[in-house]
């Protein structure tokens, strides 16, 4: 396909979740009140763990972090699709469609990356508790998070090299809510076989794996614990079910979407919402009920800003 062909196409209508108006403002309401639910969850456990010095850990520095990627993650789809849901005709250029597909690959790469650092920390804690300071200190645990943000980058950077010289000559309809690899390969008039090999190995693979050595870990780690006191086992026990509900929210949809062939299946767009609305909001639930610590630094928080605010409303 010659550059001609490509200049054809500059942006993108995206069909989003449904072309029935009154469907379209019924998902507005929801989705904004899911939105709304994210960015207050997350970014109240950014804040606990920001302003308690008891939550200066590193288990805690790591939940924040994820918080703060998952606030991130949401916003980078929510926000457009909430206004798209209100147009008549949303479209998006070809330079915003592949500036959300990278800051999408970015943030998410570097959840993956997080997860993964999260569940080496609870190894660590849980074979070697004598040893965890030294080995978990904070220059290592900023060193690993840093290199969670490079692998992201790094991962972003290779989708967004995937795709950005794909030709495009129409049709111009994408049949999402937002810009993603899958969708934007499907429109390319060419040959992308070799394209869709590449994208599966490195997106969908390296996912799969991943996920089956988190699960093969926190069994492990399940087995480890047998060993242990009633007490110390169950905090360890909760602390370990809240990882793996989070690791299974986010790799499932992730394992669905790119290790597979990229054709349109009837569950992509459920699949797609529960990957980048529901699975954010939901991690400050599974993970605040189940932290005590968490749980009475929260309640310390709301009760210095009820003192903040009370000499105010006199």
């Amino acid at each position: 396909m010659t550059a001609a062909n490509h200049s054809q196409v500059t942006g993108f209508v995206l069909l989003g979740l449904s072309q029935v108006w009154e469907l379209r403002l019924f998902f507005f309401i929801i989705f904004s009140v899911v939105y709304l639910m994210t960015v207050t969850g997350n970014l109240l456990i950014v804040a606990v763990v920001t302003s308690d010095p008891r939550l200066h850990t590193t288990m805690y520095f790591l939940l924040g972090n994820l918080s703060f990627l998952d606030f991130c993650y949401s916003s980078i789809t929510a926000p457009r699709m909430l206004a798209d849901l209100l147009s008549r005709k949303p479209v998006i250029s070809f330079g915003g469609c592949l500036t959300q597909l990278f800051f999408f690959h970015f943030i998410g790469g570097i959840k993956i990356f997080l997860l993964t650092v999260m569940a080496y920390d609870r190894y660590v804690a849980i074979s070697q508790p004598l040893r965890y300071m030294l080995i978990m200190n904070r220059t290592v645990c900023g060193l690993l998070v840093a290199a969670s943000w490079v692998g992201g980058f790094i991962h972003s950077i290779a989708q967004v090299g995937l795709t950005v010289q794909l030709p495009f000559c129409g049709p111009d309809n994408l049949d999402n809510f937002y810009c993603d690899v899958p969708q934007l390969i499907k429109l390319a008039c060419t040959d992308t076989f070799v394209l869709e090999l590449l994208t599966v190995s490195n997106n969908g693979l390296v996912t799969l794996m991943c996920f089956l050595v988190l699960l093969g870990s926190y069994t492990a780690l399940l087995v480890m614990l047998r060993s242990r006191s009633r007490e110390g086992r169950g905090k360890a026990l909760s602390t370990c079910a809240s990882h793996i509900a989070v690791v299974t929210l986010i790799f499932v949809p992730c394992v669905y979407i790119y290790a597979r062939p990229f054709r349109t299946f009837p569950m992509d767009k459920v699949v797609s919402v529960l990957h980048t609305m529901v699975t954010p909001m939901l991690n400050p639930a599974i993970y605040t009920p189940r932290n005590k610590e968490v749980v009475m630094a929260t309640k310390k928080l709301w009760r210095r800003q009820k003192d903040l605010l009370g000499p105010l409303e006199h």
